[in-house]
C-alpha cells in the first residue's frame, strides 16, 4: 500500500507524467528534455530527481552526456503507469511535446548527416585510424556456423586457420611442407580445435565427405596439377559443402617462378570453372577481387562451388 502511494505521489505532477510519456520510448538528455517540455533546466532536473528517487527513471552516461529513459517496473506500477499515460497522452500539452520531440530527434539526425557530408571524402581513413583496416573481415567470420568442419588446404603458416578456427567446430589444416607446418603449429598452439596434417593437396589425408567448407587460398599456382587438387577438395566436401578458392588472375611476372616457386602464372576464369565442373561442383561463382591500394602483386580472384546432394 505504501509503495503504490509513493508511485501515485511521483506521478501526480503533470510535468513529471508528461516527462515519462516522452521518455517511455526515447533516451534524452536534460537539454533535450528542456526543449521538448519548454521548461528551464533547473525545473527539469528537479523533476528528474524525484522520478529517479522513486524508481521511475533510469540514466546512463555517454561521454560527457547523460541520457534518461523510463525505468522498467514491476507489474503493479506498470498497470498504474498505463492508466496515467493514456490520460496524459490525450492532453494537448502532450501533443505539443510530441511535435517538439520530433524536432529534437530531427536535429540529432541532421548533426549526424552534416558530419558524414563533411567527412565523406576522408571517412575510410578516419575509420581505419580508429578501428584498423580489416576489422569488418574479422567480424564477418562470425557468420560461419559453429557446427562446421573446415579444411584449410595448403595452410602454410596457419594465418587463415587462426582467423577461422574461433568461429567453427574444427579446422583440419593440411600442408606438404614440414617447415610450414612447424610455423603453423607455433601460431596455432592455443587453438584446441585445429588438427595439423602433412599431405599433398593432390592426395589429401582427409576422408570422403568430411568437410563443410574447404579453403584453398593462394595455393593452386604452386601445384603441378591444380585440377587434381580441385577434384580432391571436392571429394572431401560433404553434400552441400562449399569449396572456396583464392588465387591469381593471369599475369606476366615470369620472375615469380624463380623468386617464389610459382609453377603457374595465374589462372583464367574459364580454366578454373572447367576444373570445378569436372570435379562435380555446382553453383560456381568466380569474380575478381578489388586490389588493395598497397598491393604490388597480380590481381586476385575468388571462386566458390558447391558439392551437389546427389
Amino acid at each position: 500500500m505504501v509503495a503504490i502511494l509513493d508511485d501515485l505521489a511521483a506521478l501526480s505532477d503533470l510535468v513529471r507524467s508528461r516527462m515519462l510519456v516522452v521518455l517511455e520510448r526515447n533516451e534524452l538528455t536534460v537539454t533535450e528534455l528542456c526543449s521538448v517540455l519548454q521548461l528551464p533546466q533547473s525545473t527539469v532536473s528537479r523533476h528528474l530527481k524525484v522520478l529517479g528517487d522513486a524508481g521511475w527513471v533510469a540514466s546512463r552516461k555517454d561521454g560527457t552526456s547523460r541520457f534518461y529513459t523510463l525505468s522498467p517496473r514491476d507489474p503493479a506500477p506498470r498497470k498504474l503507469w498505463t492508466v496515467v499515460r493514456d490520460h496524459v497522452a490525450a492532453l494537448p500539452s502532450a501533443a505539443q511535446d510530441a511535435r517538439r520531440l520530433a524536432s529534437v530527434l530531427a536535429r540529432r539526425r541532421t548533426a549526424s548527416q552534416e558530419f558524414f557530408a563533411s567527412a565523406a571524402g576522408q571517412w575510410d581513413r578516419l575509420r581505419d585510424e580508429l578501428f584498423g583496416s580489416g576489422f569488418y573481415l574479422e567480424a564477418l567470420l562470425a557468420l560461419f556456423s559453429r557446427r562446421w568442419q573446415v579444411g584449410d588446404l595448403g595452410c602454410g603458416t596457419g594465418q587463415i586457420t587462426a582467423a577461422v578456427a574461433p568461429n567453427v567446430a574444427n579446422v583440419v589444416a593440411v600442408d606438404a611442407s614440414v617447415e610450414m607446418l612447424a610455423a603453423a603449429r607455433k601460431r596455432l598452439r592455443d587453438l584446441s580445435n585445429v588438427e595439423l596434417r602433412r599431405g599433398d593437396l593432390e592426395a589429401l589425408p582427409v576422408d570422403d565427405a568430411a568437410l563443410d567448407v574447404a579453403l584453398v587460398v593462394l595455393v593452386l599456382h604452386h601445384l603441378a596439377d591444380p585440377a587434381s587438387a580441385v577434384r580432391e577438395a571436392a571429394r572431401v566436401l560433404k553434400p552441400g559443402g562449399t569449396l572456396l578458392i583464392v588465387d591469381m588472375l593471369p599475369h606476366d611476372h615470369e620472375e615469380y617462378k624463380q623468386q617464389m616457386g610459382h609453377v603457374w602464372l595465374g589462372f583464367a576464369e574459364d580454366q578454373v570453372r572447367g576444373w570445378m565442373d569436372q570435379a562435380g561442383l555446382t553453383d560456381t561463382r568466380i569474380r575478381a577481387l578489388p586490389p588493395a591500394a598497397t598491393a604490388r602483386g597480380p590481381a586476385l580472384f575468388v571462386a566458390t562451388g558447391t558439392r551437389s546432394h546427389e
